[in-house]
């Protein structure tokens, strides 16, 4: 669709040329019949009639080349975006971890925005730019062929002043979308630690410091605007001189009857309109690189390699026949290794061990020892760059990621939480979810008590970030997603590890309910919780170093004993 909407704004564009060319041929004859040739109002009336009716074909030209012009940037904006945040999704976790959240969002947003002129002005200026000079000197030639040579030799000298200026211009114009995403980032940064800042009494140092970042996009911004000033200037007074010289040998031959008074006429008036599109381009230039600017950091994200943070060898699912519940099934890891890109060394090397169905796991490690990796491979985030992850007879790799998270609840230290209200935010878990599933989710959960605390119960407002909601309130949600999602696999990043002793208990209470008659991996940070656990794996330095219950691990001492000694296993 964009593509069509383009080439209407470039063939519409193209008829404005002709039409000027028309235009200018109907005024010529007007002025001489009536000036030299005595013609009276009637008998040039059909001049006239001819000329309202191009005036009015190329007015309408003109507004329907910009609507299209809009439709090509609207669906292209649209499209990019769609494609962005695709791009994101598939990348996951394991890339957004390593990038800053606030240039993301400006190259999603701002960016996005800064192709709007490069898509509607200046890409269909690039062929007018070509096509309306050739057409007026296809008009100029028959009628004087010396006039058509000084356009021909004077129409590069915009394009080459264009282009000299416009090398200087497209090093600014990417240095200010670079402050520009410096900026974004780190201004979103301080907003979301504005309550640390002001804890720490450095809110007065952030602010100048967010001052001190906005002065360099400023005169980053100052740059471009000089640039596009200096060269606005300069190919103006080059398209003022070029018609000026054409002027000036079409009067000294007019002057000395050389010339026909209507075709001198003629080609002064479309003299004019042959510059013309070669200095919109060039007023259309810098837009255009800001445009690309914003493109090269778009088609940087979206030409990010998914090998990068899913696997390095192909990692395109392909459908195992009609099967969609793998509630039954082992899952194996078999000689797992996963290497983060730019890292010497592999984050985890050579794991094989198996979760059985029903099974509760834990997984303790000292923080850097690759459990969050362990969790992010078997969300399917990312993909072993080395072994293979099995469900049953089925790679995992083979499972279409979102049929295969359907089958896993996900509760986490901190629980996300999104602005909305806390209906809006139980829905994410099961989006068409009745009232009563969601209220039964609930009071397995011990949510209940806390929606009637709220003012406006389910409809209560609860922040960005849950920032309405306590701690313990914000992992009740949390665990209330997990019962409404009713998923056979349950992967937890211990949520009850950073509450006080009185919301641990009614936790882990509910925890224990959640975990009941399904597959559980407990991410595990205190380890009195995992002595219960059917197997404890036991990661050093990415390896898994031991297997088996708290009492075998115990016994054979090694590791584990030690974490236990020390009270370790943070995260």
């Amino acid at each position: 669709m964009a593509k069509g909407a383009l080439l209407l704004t470039v063939l519409l564009g193209l008829a404005g040329g002709l039409l000027v060319i028309a235009q200018a041929g109907s005024l010529a004859r007007i002025v001489d019949g009536v000036f030299l040739g005595g013609k009276n109002l009637e008998q040039v009336m059909p001049w006239l009639v001819t000329l309202l009716i191009i005036i009015l074909l190329r007015a309408g030209v003109v507004l329907g080349g910009e609507v299209a012009a809009s439709a090509v940037a609207v669906r292209v904006k649209a499209g990019l975006r769609e494609l962005l945040l695709e791009k994101f999704l598939r990348l996951g976790p394991a890339y957004q971890a390593r990038q800053q959240s606030g240039e993301l969002s400006a190259a999603a947003l701002q960016g996005v925005d800064n192709l709007d002129a490069y898509f509607s002005q200046f890409l269909p200026q690039v062929v007018l730019a070509g096509a309306i000079p050739l057409a007026v000197l296809v008009a100029v030639f028959p009628r004087d062929l010396l006039s058509g040579v000084v356009l021909l030799v004077t129409a590069p000298l915009i394009p080459v002043f264009m282009i000299l200026i416009g090398k200087l211009a497209e090093k600014i114009t990417r240095r200010q979308f670079l402050a520009l995403s410096r900026m974004s980032a780190f201004f979103l940064d301080t907003l979301q630690g504005l309550t640390t800042l002001k804890a720490l009494g450095q809110s007065r140092a952030r602010a100048e410091k967010i001052g001190e970042v906005s002065e360099r996009y400023r005169r980053a911004t100052m740059a471009v605007l000089q640039i596009t000033f200096l060269s606005a200037l300069v190919l103006e007074l080059v398209g003022t001189l070029s018609t000026a010289i054409v002027a000036v040998e079409i009067g000294l031959r007019l002057l000395y009857g050389r010339l026909d008074y209507v075709q001198a006429l003629f080609i002064l008036i479309v003299a004019p309109e042959f510059y013309l599109p070669l200095r919109n381009l060039g007023l259309r230039f810098h837009a255009g690189m800001s445009g690309v600017a914003a493109a090269g950091r778009i088609f940087e994200i979206l030409d990010t390699p998914e090998t990068d943070v899913r696997s390095q060898s192909v990692n395109v699912f392909r459908p195992f026949g009609e099967k969609t519940d793998w509630r039954d099934e082992p899952i194996c890891f078999e000689g797992v290794s996963y290497q983060y890109t730019g890292r010497d060394e592999a984050v985890l090397q050579d794991l094989t061990f198996c979760i059985q169905p029903g099974e509760l796991v834990a997984l303790v490690g000292r923080s850097g020892a690759g459990k969050s990796t362990l969790a992010y491979l078997l969300l399917g985030f990312i993909q072993p760059t080395q072994g293979k992850i099995r469900v049953g007879r089925q790679r995992l790799q083979d499972i279409d990621p979102g049929q295969w998270r359907q089958q896993i609840a996900w509760v986490g230290q901190r629980p996300v939480l999104f602005q909305g209200t806390l209906r809006e935010n139980m829905r994410i878990a099961m989006i068409d979810a009745g009232e009563e599933e969601i209220q039964a989710a609930a009071r397995r959960a011990g949510l209940v008590e806390v929606v009637d605390q709220l003012p406006q119960g389910w409809d209560t407002q609860i922040g960005e970030g849950g920032s309405r909601l306590s701690g313990g309130q914000a992992q009740r949600l949390a665990l209330a997603r997990a019962f409404l999602r009713d998923a056979p696999l349950v992967i937890l990043d211990e949520p009850s590890a950073h509450l006080d002793p009185e919301n641990e208990a009614l936790l882990t209470r509910a925890i224990h309910e959640l975990c009941y008659d399904r597959t559980v991996l407990v991410i595990a940070h205190r380890l009195h919780t995992v002595r219960e656990a059917d197997t404890i794996l036991v990661l050093e330095d990415g390896r898994l170093v031991q297997l088996g219950t708290h009492d075998e691990l115990m016994a054979s001492g090694g590791a584990y004993s030690d974490l236990i000694r020390a009270g370790e296993g943070q995260a």
